[in-house]
């Protein structure tokens, strides 16, 4: 996985709020699975349109060591493997929220190029 040549310098708990669910795909992932719930990667590959395996995978493991997304894996044959939200990852979704709820009022929608998942999201004005 990429290192960065620096230490990431975090001086305020907004930029750690931000650094850990900010981004274009990591809220994504977040409330595709906080609505459902637990998932394969296929699945939620599935429900995610438009992003590539390398990123997912990317984002899966910053979300995986920030303690948002919990990986189990299953000694079986073809291997399973289903992620879901932890704890912390569960608490940042109503956050998520009043920002959705919050863009819904300024945000002009264009349902065309709306995303699929945002199309059926509850807190859209």
């Amino acid at each position: 996985m990429y290192k960065p040549k620096l230490e990431k310098d975090i001086r305020c708990p907004l930029e750690y709020g931000l650094d850990i669910f900010g981004g274009k795909w990591k809220s994504r992932v977040i409330c595709v699975l906080a609505k459902k719930k637990l998932l394969r990667y296929s699945v939620l590959r599935r429900e995610i349109t438009d992003i590539s395996d390398a990123v997912l995978a990317a984002t899966l493991k910053e979300l995986i060591s920030d303690d948002i997304v919990q990986r189990k894996q299953y000694d079986e044959i073809p291997p399973r493997v289903e992620y879901c939200l932890t704890t912390k990852g569960a608490s940042v979704v109503p956050i998520l929220q009043s920002i959705c709820s919050w863009s819904g009022a300024y945000h002009k929608d264009d349902s065309e190029n709306s995303l699929l998942q945002c199309q059926k999201c509850d807190y859209r004005q």
